[in-house]
């Protein structure tokens, strides 16, 4: 493990680990074979430029690849997502995506559509993917251009999209809410859901650059709307708005509030689950980047991590008080989007608060507790 911690944080006792490291299972993990894209979103936190040498050089080879999968089924794995990046740009995608279906994986994958081909669609409809989740970022040239910045990927989403559809294969929807987009959602919202069966979410929560990057990040927040305008958009989507009001005693929990307790993680990150990075790394989530919470598949069994590393990073706690009185008792953390990784993200440790998503968790248990009052 990295000695890379931030100094306020802590490992406690592992004494019980020996009775449960053996009884730990893999269910699922995300593969992000690429971090290169075509498109260059305003918002995005880990793309880098399609040509980018540096980022192909690092990326896992289709051996390494195969060799992760490989422990992955052997500890359990039953479903793996294909991300990156966009997956599609790497010219042996199709050999991996055979690969994973060949182990008798459930494979989905992650796409922007503007890559899909003739090929792709021969080998889905062969070997049917558990589903195709694609991003749409507009569903007029002007605005998906504009969040994009790719001339000519509006046409090429289009048309990779209707390859899809035509052809059957299961498809799914996501949206960011961007500034430079939110006009738009509800045409969005209404462009998925006539082709779609399953379902359409959207994310008006971004975070930050996995690489740091300053320009980018200022981007991102320049994209980022307010509290309110979250509310409000969520709100005027009727099945978000039934869905948060359906949700509301899991989402607002007060008894949470007086929890004396310093442990940094209350999710499930790493428990039957994790991600590989596209240079090898082995993440309890996409979003851990912290270097102590990360390890290396290049030299370390999946098996001995899976076991060790992530009981440990699950264990850390803080002494931070800040940490403790405002974020650790919360009971609106359903609602917000801090955890130890995104606070990594916006400000560099794993435990520190972070103003606008505490404004965003305050204003939506407002708006939850003022519809629910008009009842």
């Amino acid at each position: 493990m990295s000695k890379d911690f931030v100094s306020n944080v802590s490992l406690h006792d592992f004494s019980l680990w020996e009775k449960i490291r053996n009884e730990r299972k893999i269910l699922a993990f995300d593969l992000e074979i690429t971090a290169r894209c075509n498109n260059n979103c305003r918002h995005c936190y880990v793309n880098l430029p399609a040509d980018d040498k540096k980022a192909r050089e690092s990326e896992l080879s289709p051996a390494g690849i195969k060799s992760i999968a490989g422990q992955a089924i052997d500890l359990g794995a039953l479903w793996c997502l294909i991300t990156g990046g966009e997956p599609l740009l790497r010219e042996d995608f199709l050999d991996i995506y055979l690969y994973l279906k060949q182990k008798g994986l459930l494979v989905s994958v992650f796409t922007n559509a503007t890559l899909i081909s003739d090929k792709h669609i021969q080998v889905f409809k062969k070997y049917p993917p558990r589903n195709i989740e694609v991003t749409v970022y507009g569903v007029t040239k002007e605005t998906y251009e504009r969040v994009t910045r790719k001339p000519g990927s509006f046409d090429a989403f289009m048309r990779g999209l209707n390859l899809l559809l035509k052809n059957g294969i299961k498809v799914r929807f996501k949206a960011m809410a961007l500034r430079s987009n939110v006009r738009e959602l509800p045409r969005i919202a209404q462009f998925c859901r006539e082709r779609t069966k399953d379902y359409f979410r959207f994310d008006p929560l971004l975070h930050l650059r996995f690489d740091g990057d300053a320009k980018r990040n200022s981007e991102i927040r320049s994209e980022r709307l307010s509290a309110q305008e979250i509310v409000e958009i969520e709100e005027a989507d009727s099945e978000r708005s039934e869905a948060l009001k359906k949700g509301c005693d899991k989402l607002i929990m007060p008894e949470t509030e007086h929890i004396n307790c310093n442990h940094l993680f209350y999710c499930g990150t790493g428990n039957g689950s994790f991600t590989v990075s596209h240079d090898g790394y082995f993440l309890l989530c996409s979003s851990l980047r912290h270097p102590g919470c990360i390890f290396s598949l290049k030299k370390t069994p999946l098996s001995e991590i899976s076991k060790d590393f992530v009981l440990k990073v699950r264990d850390m706690r803080s002494n931070r008080r800040e940490f403790l009185d405002k974020c650790r008792k919360c009971g609106l953390f359903n609602l917000c989007l801090w955890c130890p990784a995104h606070s990594h993200l916006e400000t560099g440790e794993l435990d520190k608060p972070v103003e606008y998503f505490c404004e965003v968790a305050h204003a939506r248990a407002q708006a939850l507790k003022n519809n629910i009052d008009k009842q």
